[in-house]
């Protein structure tokens, strides 16, 4: 375990140009993930483990999680990151009074990936959920979990609200076999930026375009260790990460870095 562990958590960190906190040099890259992609949509369920407080409490609240930054051409695109964002969560009901209409907003359970929906409005949001593009109440889908606002999670330019509106409003009512979006996620994000990348092959593949995703492993990103995974689009980054939420792979990793266990 700990030869293993040597290969996997050791990369460094730099500045750079892009300001993220982490860094990313090109010397640092290392292939390293295995692809086990499938077509999922989580279930929106009523567990809510790993809470540092029970889910109906109204303050915030803290949840076991990885963190992570990604870079496509050194430029940072995506940051969850503790030391410079909240990633604090908050019931449904506290949820609701801190939305404003195209909001994203992230469902969050150390069990499965997180859920993505785009609030609408008067507790209404529209979500990709089990095949299809619906409109359900935030506190209903919420009950038992906890959430936050995630609309700075994503570095791209987002759409005006009544766009980011128009796009999910627009998808009510399709099913799978009309849906180009593999996760709640990736169309919760196309709703907001627009971008095709968020859609299933939305993207050419090209050896000159890579993504590169940091799991960031024990505590901070300055002190911690960081396991780098490479892509060749957005979206399969996106289904990796998820993958990785879901099933805690990396979690006992993490937990043996921050203890100096092996």
């Amino acid at each position: 375990m700990g030869n293993h562990l040597d290969r996997i958590t050791h990369l460094s960190y730099s500045e750079l140009p892009t300001g993220d906190p982490s860094g990313l040099e090109k010397e640092e890259l290392r292939v390293g993930v295995a692809y086990f992609f499938s077509d999922e949509e989580e279930e929106v369920d009523d567990g809510g483990g790993g809470y540092t407080k029970d889910p109906s409490q109204e303050g915030p609240g803290a949840v076991s999680e990885l963190e992570y930054s990604a870079f496509c051409s050194q430029e940072c695109i995506f940051s969850k990151l503790r030391e410079n964002q909240d990633l604090n969560v908050y019931s449904a009901k506290t949820l609701l009074s801190m939305c404003k209409p195209g909001d994203l907003v992230e469902l969050v359970s150390t069990s499965q990936a997180p859920h993505w929906a785009v609030y609408e409005l008067n507790d209404q949001v529209i979500h990709l959920h089990e095949g299809e593009i619906r409109k359900d109440s935030l506190t209903e889908i919420g009950r038992g979990r906890r959430g936050r606002i995630v609309n700075s999670r994503y570095r791209f330019r987002p759409l005006p609200s009544d766009l980011v509106l128009q796009n999910a409003a627009g998808h009510l009512g399709l099913h799978s076999g009309d849906i180009c979006w593999t996760s709640s996620e990736n169309f919760a994000a196309w709703c907001r930026f627009g971008k095709r990348e968020f859609k299933a092959g939305g993207e050419a593949h090209s050896a000159e375009q890579q993504y590169f995703l940091k799991v960031h492993l024990g505590d901070g990103t300055r002190n911690g260790h960081a396991h780098t995974l490479v892509f060749r689009s957005l979206e399969d980054m996106i289904r990796e990460r998820r993958r990785v939420d879901a099933s805690g792979i990396l979690k006992e990793l993490s937990l043996g870095v921050s203890g100096g266990k092996e």
